[in-house]
């Protein structure tokens, strides 16, 4: 997150903690293009953002006496929201199983594209592929699906991941691998169902 050179965020903090709320207002507007960015980076579409949001901000609100300046206060936060995706997603029901009739469309031409080997998929259909990609991600476990997205969709390192979600390096591999055969094996399965 780049940092705003005109807030100061050690005042900000000193005057949340004396209960001033026009304090909070402002450390609040701060930090939430970073905690709507991990949140609309981490969560299927139909979670309310903002309700989430607000409950990120209550965690931050209420743990805030925990904070001991070890770490960047946006790492703190940034923690604080991904482990409430995480809970969320666990909290989600699940459908047991993603058919080829599910798909829209764009998603299914985009699919049939992959699967005929074609070597590009036309401008238009970038965002039917980047759905499909949505949905496949949304089968997995809440914790294979995140690490998916930190590391092959935003591009984060293993230590970056290791930092953010309190899992050790190895772990986050783990994790990686397993996710990576469970999406090849649930596009095999829907390929499957759809081929003669």
């Amino acid at each position: 997150m780049p940092e705003d050179e005109s807030f100061d965020l050690a005042g900000c903090l000193a005057r949340v903690r004396e209960r001033d709320q026009s304090a909070a207002r402002a450390l609040v507007e701060h930090l939430y293009p970073l905690v709507i960015r991990i949140i609309r980076a981490h969560l299927p579409r139909r979670v309310a953002e903002e309700d989430l949001a607000q409950d990120i901000f209550l965690k931050m609100f209420t743990r805030l006496e925990q904070y001991q300046g070890a770490v960047p206060f946006p790492h703190w936060v940034s923690r604080i929201a991904v482990t409430t995706c995480i809970d969320q997603l666990r909290a989600q029901k699940r459908r047991p199983e993603f058919r080829w009739a599910d798909l829209s469309e764009n998603e299914a031409d985009v699919l049939d594209a992959v699967l005929t080997n074609e070597d590009a998929v036309e401008t238009g259909d970038a965002l039917a592929a980047r759905e499909l990609v949505h949905r496949l991600l949304d089968q997995l476990k809440p914790d294979d699906r995140l690490v998916i997205q930190l590391l092959d969709l935003e591009q984060k390192t293993i230590a970056e991941i290791s930092a953010l979600t309190g899992w050790n390096q190895s772990l986050v591999k783990v994790r990686a691998f397993r996710a990576r055969r469970k999406l090849q094996k649930l596009f095999r399965e829907l390929e499957e169902k759809e081929r003669p």
